[in-house]
């Protein structure tokens, strides 16, 4: 018999690239190989292909005395996970002269149940990406995941129950619908957050910080006793940031579908991310949680809050490794995990919201509750964050109790959909700023471009010079100020850094929230 061929994916990374499945059936002793670098899962699908083809009725390879060779090309890609399964089988039925059609701008992927029924993957997204890069014009894979790859616009996306249902199809006897794209537009617009910036009394310098630190995506860290209010902050933080773009919700969706982390349901959205993230691990987390990692590596927290939050309550309880893991990630917003036989480069730009009270009894410097700790023990609590790390959070922010008596008395709020105007009109102030130079915050500026975009007067410099002398601020520190000056400045739609938002900015550099 003569040697079959069709197309699959491989993922690396977040991105696919296109598999050569081919396989070759000789009669004789009956076996079933796999070659080309195939891992531990891809070898056991050997089985579920011998199962699934003999419960659908089809020539079962062990019967027919057939020796089957299965090679997946190219072979130096090391080929992960079950989405094998579905190409594998319908090479084995092309080769078997079970059905004939032209697989040439066919792409299929897919894991098979025993019974022959198709079960949903990972990855799905970018494989429909990668399928209409390269040209191909149909992609074949299980009902679950089509609505997910018909996203991509001019790409027959055909939706698969079992495995029969394909054979039916391949060979002309029943059509199926392509899945439409749908019209995503209106559900980019939907609002649905856990917490709104109203529900919360008081704390208005908190929320101004807040306000900040979305508008041009600033690093913030909260401070103080239990109870004052820091993860309700956090909680609502993703309440006042700028809605997706479509580019924004297909990353993260990607990440989202690579990590296995969709959720599939039979009504209602199951094909886009439409809301920010808001990701809380808990301090246990492992470095590889976090960052990502594994064997196969997979995208970790700080991935799966890409273009959203990233709230790390009680910082210090965090290990100090996983701690410093997130240097490079904060400064870059990317990550590479890296193995012996591949890396995998996830994005991760991540607003981080850090929450940690000021000692281990939480009441160090609390007027309402005396601090039980010894001088000692705070230091050591406090020294758990590394100078390193505390230099890369824009935003150092003392969250006190507030006065249950006060509150009562204050006004109404700004709900979440005010400022969140105000920061989208913000981001539209930076996004025209930073067009065609890759960037899209003010915190995701050089330095280069801080000198650029971020000119002050004399005066102004001065008073900043003085600033940064005195407290002894490291360069970065100096211009991190800039940056978020750069950002009220926007919020206050001023064009020019004055000396009244460099004071502001420098309001919110507060080092004193860790000291003893």
């Amino acid at each position: 018999m003569a040697t079959s061929k069709i197309f699959s994916a491989a993922i690396l990374g977040l991105d696919a690239i296109p598999i050569e499945v081919e396989v070759d059936t000789s009669r004789g002793l009956p076996s079933f190989n796999i070659v080309g670098l195939p891992d531990k899962t891809v070898q056991e699908s050997k089985d579920r292909i011998n199962s699934a083809v003999k419960n659908s009725g089809l020539l079962n390879p062990k019967k027919e005395n057939l020796k089957v060779v299965v090679n997946l090309a190219p072979a130096d890609i090391k080929k992960q996970g079950p989405i094998y399964d579905l190409p594998i089988a319908v090479c084995y039925i092309l080769n078997t002269k079970q059905v004939e059609f032209d697989h040439k701008d066919k792409v299929f992927a897919g894991e098979l149940a025993l019974d022959g029924s198709l079960r949903s993957i990972g990855g799905a997204l970018s494989i429909a990406i990668m399928a209409k890069e390269s040209g191909f014009k149909e992609l074949i894979l299980p009902k679950q995941n089509s609505k997910e790859a018909a996203v991509i616009k001019n790409l027959r996306v055909i939706g698969i129950n079992n495995i029969i249902e394909l054979v039916n199809y391949l060979n002309g006897k029943i059509f199926i619908e392509p899945e439409k794209t749908a019209d995503f537009s209106e559900l980019l617009k939907e609002e649905n957050y856990d917490l709104d910036i109203s529900e919360i009394k008081g704390q208005e310098t908190a929320k101004r910080a807040l306000t900040i630190a979305a508008a041009g995506s600033h690093n913030i860290l909260l401070t103080g006793p239990p109870g004052g209010g820091k993860t309700m902050l956090a909680k609502a933080l993703p309440s006042i940031m700028p809605k997706l773009t479509i580019e924004e919700a297909l990353e993260i969706t990607k990440i989202y579908s690579v990590a296995n982390f969709f959720k599939y349901s039979e009504n209602g959205n199951n094909y886009l991310i439409n809301q920010r993230k808001f990701r809380n691990p808990h301090h246990s987390a492992s470095a590889a949680a976090l960052i990502g990692g594994g064997t196969n590596p997979k995208p970790g927290e700080i991935s799966l809050a890409h273009r959203g939050v990233l709230f790390l309550d009680e910082f210090p309880e965090f290990n100090r490794d996983v701690i410093e893991s997130l240097r490079q990630p904060l400064e870059e917003g990317r990550i590479t995990v890296s193995r012996a036989n591949h890396s995998a480069s996830y994005p991760a730009r991540f607003l981080l919201i850090a929450s940690m009270n000021p000692c281990p009894c939480g009441n160090y410097q609390n007027p309402i509750k005396e601090c039980i700790c010894s001088p000692g023990t705070i230091l050591r609590y406090q020294k758990k964050i590394s100078g390193p790390i505390l230099d890369r959070f824009d935003i150092k922010l003392d969250i006190p109790q507030e006065n249950p008596k006060k509150l009562k008395d204050e006004p109404n709020y700004q709900e979440s959909k005010k400022i969140r105007k105000e920061v989208e009109a913000a981001q539209e102030r930076e996004l025209q700023r930073f067009k065609g130079l890759g960037i899209f915050t003010n915190s995701e500026m050089t330095n280069r471009q801080v000198r650029e975009f971020c000119k002050i007067d004399e005066p102004t410099q001065e008073f900043l010079d003085n600033y940064v002398s005195v407290k002894k601020l490291s360069h970065r520190s100096y211009f991190k100020i800039l940056k978020l000056a750069r950002t009220i400045a926007d919020l206050d739609e001023k064009e020019k850094i004055s000396l009244e938002h460099i004071q502001e900015a420098v309001n919110y550099k507060n080092d004193e929230v860790l000291s003893i």
